[in-house]
């Protein structure tokens, strides 16, 4: 059973809270708030418990993942955690031969251009990343009633840094390959997509009482290459895991002309950027579904009355929602100070109060 599942009985710690609630556009006591990136790189006591250790090192250590994804829920009082990890976690526990660099991001050694390529992709089990699932079962334990969210990168996403070998900004051979060789891209993608759906199974079977898929880069697509070429992929994750019963949540950045898609694509609860108000977002999104979103992470660099200011335009643009979770349009940025958000985090959680 999953743990957004209630049971017979007594209710699932997690069952009632305010996040799960929302996420299901029922009544909730108050608007919930979490940040992307909440750990992130704006916590002192993040960068201290960091100290020496790399990245993908950090994600596969259950007693870091549990500190770091705990440190925001202590300090900000958010409404649910999100499990510290990386997208590109999956790609790394089958094999792939890639390492994130320091102010650069994930570099792959072995860019996949040609269908032998392929050969690098093998199936993802339980066991590839069993400090997952302890890191998962270590942190039901400490949040208790505290909704953890399990995450993965979406099969576009995670294709462009295979093939371009590393960030991009315009994304040229992903696009040479969808466009010259429709065929091996779809392969790729469909290859992803089940390597994405095994490694969000895991994340719920240990105890994720929601999941969000990431499709950090998709923004970078026109609407039909959109749906002919990527869609059916995150459909298949998403469809993947819709019988565990637990809120699936799709983000991705500057999709403001795609959000009616990735809508159509199978999620619960659509992620929007901070460039599409929230009143505007739920017109192309349609009903049915709850909306995640949206101030401006660099709002909270101004004074507190501005970022007071611009939370209650997106709670006013929410005002008619089926359902909200509060969240910046994007990741928290690194030089933030943390106080700004145990602050924003309460001035919603006061101004909502139902």
């Amino acid at each position: 059973m999953s743990a957004n599942t209630r049971p017979t009985g007594q209710p699932s710690q997690t069952y009632d809270s305010a996040f799960l609630k929302a996420c299901r556009r029922e009544p909730v006591p108050h608007t919930p708030v979490w940040f992307m990136r909440q750990a992130g790189r704006s916590l002192p006591e993040y960068r201290k418990l960091r100290e020496g250790t790399q990245m993908l090192e950090s994600c596969m250590r259950p007693d870091l993942v549990t500190e770091i994804t705990l440190q925001p829920v202590r300090r900000h009082k958010v409404d649910a955690a999100i499990f510290f990890s990386d997208i590109v976690v999956p790609l790394k526990a089958i094999g792939v031969d890639l390492d994130i660099k320091p102010g650069i991001g994930p570099v792959v050694a072995q860019p996949i251009r040609r269908r032998e390529d392929l050969a690098q992709l093998r199936d993802l089990t339980p066991e590839d990343v069993s400090y997952v699932t302890e890191a998962i079962g270590m942190l039901t334990g400490e949040l208790g009633a505290t909704p953890l969210i399990g995450f993965a990168g979406a099969p576009f996403t995670l294709a462009s840094y295979l093939v371009e070998g590393g960030p991009s900004k315009n994304h040229e051979h992903t696009k040479a390959l969808m466009y010259g060789d429709p065929e091996l891209w779809a392969d790729l993608l469909d290859r992803l997509a089940e390597i994405t759906s095994a490694f969000l199974k895991v994340q719920i079977e240990a105890g994720a009482s929601a999941v969000q898929l990431f499709d950090s880069w998709v923004g970078a697509l026109a609407p039909a290459d959109y749906r002919r070429s990527v869609m059916p992929a995150s459909a298949k994750v998403l469809e993947s895991v819709a019988s565990y019963g637990v809120p699936r949540i799709h983000f991705g950045v500057g999709t403001g002309e795609l959000l009616g898609l990735m809508g159509e694509a199978g999620a619960d609860v659509m992620g929007v950027d901070y460039r599409v108000p929230l009143d505007e977002a739920v017109r192309r999104v349609g009903p049915g579904k709850a909306l995640q979103g949206n101030l401006d992470p660099a709002v909270l660099f101004s004074t507190t009355q501005a970022v007071e200011a611009k939370t209650d335009e997106v709670l006013a643009a929410a005002a008619g929602l089926e359902g909200h979770v509060f969240n910046l349009g994007h990741g928290v940025l690194p030089t933030t100070d943390p106080d700004a958000l145990t602050r924003l985090v309460d001035y919603v959680h006061t101004k909502t109060q139902r």
